[in-house]
């Protein structure tokens, strides 16, 4: 995993938090031995527990570096514990204060159960909403990538009832400005093409399916492009992720989650990954749920979690360079 021939000192360090206990992600770190990376991994998780799942699939552990956070209650494959809770949220800040510290160049995410954590009392709609609490961070922006594609959301988990009047200038305006910026600086984009979807069917067909187009998210358009962004829409999100409409585009502005996602994951299910715009900090993460019927199986894919971690340490080379 981290035996290149380079100088430890040279290598970015990531985190990799393992999630929730009961799910896939402990035996998603374990196969991170088989992969050697440009980097030195540090995977956040209680050491009995990964230890017990190498034995119990069979797989090596020699390599893996395990920063120890203690399990609250013994952790069975697939029966979820809300007594643990509190323990998945632990490996996250404990991560995250390694990124703000300058400890860790970039934080990887491997699933959790957002149920069990608000079963157990603790308020918790994603990994993408608490790390902007805890980094006193006002926006931040969810992108979706694989195959290809870079999908971020202009509205991330709201009822579709909820989604227009969520989409409001100030609002979109201030997405894409998070996702252009973090297109240059953490993608490398020098002048990125941002494809921008319609809310309404046909983008609003002229105001005849909906006036958002026209009253909302052309006029941002046309501020920002006075700018020099390179902005294309809205166009209908039925054509937009068409193969000669995506050539030379750089990402793609869904106006709400299923909109961009279901493209997305269809597209690249095993090895999406998710990226959130606008921390102060280097957040990747597996685009896949803690599979509970897999875990302790050992069939779970891995490519996702690799996928992960190559971007976070690619965006972390380059905030070093």
């Amino acid at each position: 995993m981290s035996s290149i021939d380079l100088k430890s000192a040279e290598l970015p360090v990531i985190a990799v938090t393992s999630g929730e206990p009961a799910g896939i992600g402990p035996e998603l770190c374990l196969s991170l031995v088989a992969r050697e990376f440009p980097a030195r991994l540090v995977v956040l998780g209680d050491k009995a527990l990964i230890e017990e799942r190498a034995r119990m699939l069979g797989r090596a552990l020699a390599g893996l570096e395990i920063l120890h956070v203690p399990l609250a209650a013994s952790s069975v494959p697939g029966k979820l514990d809300v007594r643990n809770a509190p323990y998945v949220l632990a490996l996250l800040d404990r991560a995250l204060k390694g990124c703000v510290s300058g400890e860790y160049a970039a934080l990887v995410t491997a699933p959790v159960h957002k149920g069990v954590i608000n079963d157990a009392g603790m308020a918790f709609t994603g990994h993408t909403e608490y790390l902007a609490e805890k980094t006193a961070t006002p926006r931040v922006v969810m992108m979706l990538a694989g195959a290809g594609l870079r999908v971020a959301l202009a509205t991330t988990h709201l009822p579709l009832k909820d989604v227009a009047a969520a989409l409001t200038p100030g609002e979109l305006e201030t997405t894409l400005r998070i996702l252009h910026a973090d297109l240059r600086g953490k993608f490398g984009f020098d002048n990125p093409r941002i494809l921008v979807a319609g809310l309404n069917p046909h983008a609003g067909e002229g105001g005849h399916m909906g006036r958002e187009e026209i009253e909302v998210i052309t006029p941002v358009l046309d501020k920002l492009r006075q700018e020099g962004m390179d902005l294309v829409g809205p166009l209908p999100a039925d054509t937009l992720f068409t193969r000669n409409v995506l050539a030379g585009a750089h990402a793609q502005l869904a106006m709400y989650h299923d909109q961009g996602l279901a493209v997305l994951k269809y597209a690249a299910f095993d090895e999406g990954i998710n990226v959130t715009l606008g921390l102060p900090i280097i957040r990747t993460s597996v685009d896949h749920g803690t599979a509970l019927d897999l875990a302790g199986t050992g069939r779970a894919s891995p490519a996702s979690l690799f996928a992960a971690v190559e971007a976070a340490i690619d965006m972390a080379r380059r905030k070093a360079a």
